[in-house]
């Protein structure tokens, strides 16, 4: 029972980690601000996401930062073009799934909505002799907030979109990041501007929500390449950030789930520990 309690209580923070890598706004209403070359700032971000929803998947590189403990290392492959997934490999310890996974580093997907993490069998409870957790997006953003990201409304892709909501939109000039040349881009997105999102990262009565202690902004910086896609994507939501660097774009294997036989699902279990919280 312990154990079962532990698995609950890392799995949402692991859960947490992972699924802040987009942040679409494509249901809002709204502009930008007029600043500066705001004109010619959205033109080019918008070439950049039009680019980046053509390729449709990435090799990635993430660190996630909760503002407290190790920041969260995940290497692996994002997919956009006929859905969101990901298949990635997370740093066992800084996620605190040591008792879950022996191994450093522990693989996770998201299919069709859902997470799944690689742990090790179980002596009893729903992971006894399992070798996949299994927690459905609604548990970590309620159901509201899970339909809002279903689709390809947590990729990259959808982030890009985005900024087309986003206020004090800025050209933060040319850098050079990970060996290539890029225009650094920044603009915020208020809650109004989150449209239906609003509901995954700004809502503190999910749990997402009351680790990051929800979001009134998002805060987006990119740096776009030479050939109009990202190299890098900054993402501040809340007590959370989030960066990606961008490896390779297309050609990435299909993520597909777990076989159910090989599963146990410990949705239910976290959602009566965040109804108890």
């Amino acid at each position: 029972m312990k154990l079962k309690y532990a698995a609950v209580r890392t799995a949402v923070t692991a859960a947490a980690l992972i699924t802040t890598a987009g942040c679409g706004t494509e249901a809002a209403e709204g502009t930008a601000e007029a600043v500066d070359g705001t004109d010619a700032i959205m033109a080019a971000l918008g070439r950049a996401t039009d680019r980046t929803e053509q390729v449709g998947s990435a090799e990635v590189r993430m660190t996630t930062s909760m503002g407290t403990g190790t920041p969260v290392t995940m290497d692996g492959t994002y997919s956009w073009g006929d859905g969101f997934a990901f298949d990635v490999l997370m740093d066992t310890a800084a996620a605190q799934m040591q008792q879950m996974q022996d191994d450093p580093k522990m693989r996770m997907l998201f299919v069709d909505g859902a997470y799944y993490y690689d742990v090790d069998p179980q002596a009893s409870g729903p992971l006894e002799g399992k070798e996949w957790m299994k927690i459905d997006g609604s548990a970590v953003f309620g159901r509201q907030g899970a339909q809002a990201l279903s689709g390809s409304g947590g990729s990259p892709s959808a982030s890009m979109k985005g900024l087309k909501y986003a206020d004090n939109v800025e050209d933060l000039g040319s850098e050079t990041v990970n060996g290539k040349t890029a225009t650094h881009y920044r603009a915020v997105v208020d809650r109004k501007g989150m449209g239906k999102y609003k509901e995954a990262y700004g809502n503190e009565d999910n749990l997402f929500g009351s680790l990051t202690g929800g979001a009134t902004s998002i805060t987006m910086d990119v740096w776009v390449g030479a050939e109009d896609l990202p190299v890098r994507m900054i993402q501040e939501i809340g007590t959370m950030k989030v960066t990606m660097d961008f490896e390779k774009f297309g050609a990435t294997a299909e993520v597909k789930a777990p076989p159910a036989a090989q599963t146990g699902d410990l949705t239910e279990a976290i959602k009566e520990a965040g109804a108890a919280r």
